[in-house]
């Protein structure tokens, strides 16, 4: 038997928990930006890595699911204006949409998604979603509600919460060895959460009103067409980030899942797993890279190890105490981690750019580019039939759009 074959075994519960607290951080931190709930996220990861597997159980690749980091701006603006049920149609479009390419890949191969979405068009979306977000990080390390509109806690206690958090973060990250060093999401919460509790600015009332044990606040879709083609755009940038996680394991363990089960599986599997979460009122699903690294670290390829990671995810999520707990996680502490993770996301784009080795002195390229930022940034809006795009979708279709009709350079097309 092969390191990567699946093989259930009682003892590997331990280290399925290990991987699931490396990834727990990210997990949660989706829902409690955006207005879900943290434990119907749990439930979700679990049954959405559940069915990653089933899809691709010929040969499955040992990585979790879980919440993703695209779809935090979207998931908040569509929670404040359609709610949250409506906002769950949207997303099971999302996962429908990766179902979609999965399909068009059978029939035309892996190169039909790089040519509909290049590095050009996918680098700015990326950096869009990061620099949009970036506001909001602001004002939550400073005290704020994610618009500024309201201080809920001082401004010097904020400050000092909200960077207590972030460095510990950075310095985990710069400085943390083995499996300490893929955590630093987690340990700059629990860093933040202990300067908030010296300030005395944690209300722990919703933990002493909330049930050892209790189920998720589980929440169906609700058809909303406005929702839908809001969000619908967004799942642009975490397919491609798919087809990167997939590179990124299959070096790891030396078995390529491009070819076996192939993206055409393993994106119809994050696809399912996606509309199956949001089903249940639960944030869309991604491949977490930080679990990748934690395999990296313990070379623990049985893809059985992600299953109790799930199973664990799905028990977790009954332990009505964990979500009140999650709740008293204050504003600047949240701020404080979200300032450098929003900053990565941009960053990625950036490196998504230059790791293609885009040339920005041709006139096509740079117009790509420069259209997707501003739409998406500026705040354009178009209306089509009545809807309303605008935001990171606006700017995904607009880069798609341009890169389909824009000519190709001529060799003489250049910026002096």
């Amino acid at each position: 038997m092969k390191p990567t074959d699946y093989n259930f075994r009682i003892k590997d519960s331990v280290l399925g928990i290990q991987f699931l607290f490396v990834a727990f951080g990210a997990l949660v931190l989706v829902p409690i930006l955006t207005g879900l709930d943290p434990n119907v996220a749990l439930f979700t990861a679990g049954i959405g890595t559940l069915v990653f597997q089933f899809v691709n159980r010929g040969a499955i690749p040992p990585i979790f699911l879980a919440s993703s980091f695209a779809f935090i701006a979207p998931i908040a603006h569509g929670v404040k204006t359609w709610g949250i049920a409506a906002t769950m149609s949207g997303l099971v479009a999302a996962g429908l949409l990766y179902i979609v390419l999965s399909f068009l890949i059978r029939l035309k191969g892996d190169e039909f998604l790089h040519k509909l979405l290049p590095p050009v068009v996918v680098g700015p979306v990326i950096m869009s979603i990061g620099l949009i977000l970036s506001p909001v990080a602001v004002n939550m390390a400073m005290g704020k509600t994610g618009d500024g509109a309201i201080e809920l806690i001082a401004f010097d206690k904020a400050i000092v919460i909200s960077m207590i958090a972030l460095f510990t973060m950075v310095f985990i990250s710069l400085l943390g060895k083995g499996i300490f060093k893929l955590i630093p999401i987690l340990g700059g919460i629990i860093a933040g959460y202990i300067a908030a509790l010296f300030y005395g600015v944690i209300d722990f009332s919703s933990v002493e009103k909330a049930a050892w044990f209790a189920v998720p606040s589980f929440t169906a879709p609700e058809f909303n067409w406005q929702a839908i083609l809001f969000i619908l755009p967004i799942a642009i940038a975490p397919a491609i980030e798919h087809i990167g996680d997939m590179l990124a394991i299959s070096n790891v363990t030396k078995q390529d899942y491009l070819k076996k089960p192939g993206l055409k599986n393993t994106l119809l599997g994050d696809g399912l797993a996606t509309s199956v979460a949001s089903l249940f009122g639960g944030p869309p699903n991604t491949t977490y890279s930080e679990v990748t690294g934690a395999v990296t670290v313990t070379k623990a390829y049985n893809p059985a190890i992600m299953t109790w990671a799930a199973i664990t995810a799905i028990l977790l999520a009954f332990i009505g105490k964990l979500g009140g707990l999650l709740a008293t996680i204050p504003v600047p502490v949240m701020g404080g981690i979200m300032l450098l993770l929003f900053g990565i996301i941009a960053s990625i784009g950036i490196s998504t750019l230059t790791r293609a080795n885009i040339d920005f002195n041709c006139p096509r390229n740079l117009i790509i580019v420069s259209m997707i930022l501003v739409f998406s940034i500026g705040g354009m809006t178009f209306n089509f039939g009545g809807v309303p795009f605008s935001g990171i979708g606006l700017g995904a279709i607009t880069g798609i759009f341009l890169n389909l009709v824009l000519p190709q350079p001529r060799k003489e097309d250049h910026i002096i």
